[in-house]
Formats: C-alpha cells, sequence, structure tokens
C-alpha cells in the first residue's frame, strides 16, 4: 500500500475526489478527510462523531451512508491548525499523537501521522499549512494497483500542486508548519485565497 495526498483550497473539490476514490474501489476506511473549519462552515456534532474519529473510526463508520461526506464528521483542533471537520485514520492518529507524548514537540501531531504513513515531511509541512490556511486534505492508502488512478484522481479534482505552493509559501517567508503559530482567521484565508486568484 501506497499513501496519496492532496490538498484542496476548495472544500467541494476534495469531496468529489473521496467519493470518486471510493468508486474506483478505495475502501472507505483507508481515506481520511481534515478540513478547516475556522469560518464555522460545518456546525456537525462534535462530540459523537468527534469521539468516534479519535478512537480510530474509519471514514465509512464516520461519514457512511445516504447521508454524504459531510454526516457524521467529526469537530476537533489540531494545534497550530485551529478548528477542523474531520474523519478517517489521519484525524484519529494526528489526534493520537497530540494527545500524547508529542505535544509541543517540533513536528506536531498532524506531522507525524503523515509522515509515518509515508507522506514526505516537506510535503507534509505544506499539506499542514495548507489546511491552517484553509484548505482541505484528502489521504488515502491505496493498494499498489490502484495508485496511478488514485493520483489521478486527487490531480482530476484540482488538487493543489505542492511544489507551487511550497514556493508561495516561502515566498512570504514561511520556513515550516509550527503547531505553535497563530490560528489562521477567516479574513486571512479570504485574503490568501484572493492572492491565489490573481
Amino acid at each position: 500500500m501506497k499513501t496519496v495526498t492532496g490538498l484542496f483550497d476548495n472544500y467541494d473539490d476534495a469531496n468529489d475526489a473521496v467519493g470518486e476514490l471510493v468508486s474506483t474501489g478505495v475502501s472507505r476506511g483507508d481515506i481520511s478527510i481534515v478540513a478547516n473549519n475556522a469560518s464555522g462552515w460545518h456546525k456537525g456534532d462534535d462530540t459523537e462523531a468527534g469521539e468516534d474519529a479519535v478512537t480510530g473510526a474509519g471514514v465509512g463508520a464516520v461519514i457512511g451512508g445516504a447521508g454524504g461526506l459531510l454526516t457524521g464528521l467529526g469537530l476537533m483542533a489540531i494545534p497550530g491548525v485551529g478548528p477542523v471537520v474531520a474523519a478517517g485514520w489521519l484525524a484519529a492518529t494526528a489526534v493520537g499523537a497530540v494527545g500524547g507524548a508529542v505535544v509541543g514537540g517540533a513536528a506536531g501531531g498532524i506531522i507525524g501521522a503523515m509522515t509515518t504513513a509515508g507522506v514526505p515531511e516537506n510535503d507534509a509541512h505544506v499539506y499542514a499549512e495548507g489546511v491552517r490556511r484553509g484548505g482541505t486534505l484528502v489521504t488515502a492508502k491505496v493498494e499498489d494497483n490502484l495508485v496511478p488512478n488514485a493520483e489521478q484522481i486527487l490531480k482530476q479534482y484540482r488538487s493543489v500542486d505542492v511544489a507551487r505552493r511550497r514556493t508561495e509559501y516561502e515566498a512570504g517567508g514561511w520556513t515550516g508548519f509550527d503547531p505553535r503559530a497563530d490560528v489562521y482567521t477567516e479574513d486571512e484565508q479570504e485574503r490568501a485565497r484572493a492572492r491565489r486568484d490573481l
């Protein structure tokens, strides 16, 4: 298995990519989604679904059924990212890491969770920063024979070019994801989106 990851500026694109991954054979239990919720766009239950994500329930258990991707997503906070809507193994791993010995560590829970799953550390920093700045992260553990198709799906639904985004962040003085950083406000997220749209 290989971990494939995409960062999306638009939650709907991420949602569509998840649906396509599932329809092409990627198990719901192997897919995670972490979306910035600083604006409070998702008002879901922050107890039961959040607990399910924390205890390791897969995406199928948390978001399954006919209700669509949003049904049952858990609300939680990730240091340096702030409030997120999350489901799946990555959320459970990140929250477990935050609750354990790595609190205050240089990498932070979300970076550690991604790198443990095989995401290169320099990319994991960009993905975490992207969520901090308002994005949505989709990460899937994919059987080797499905990897090319899964990577194409993420591109097809407008995932961010990680190298280009890293360059953009670095041009503004960014050196890496900092779990102690201030949470991006909704206004800061809007200004960042406006700069990208120029």
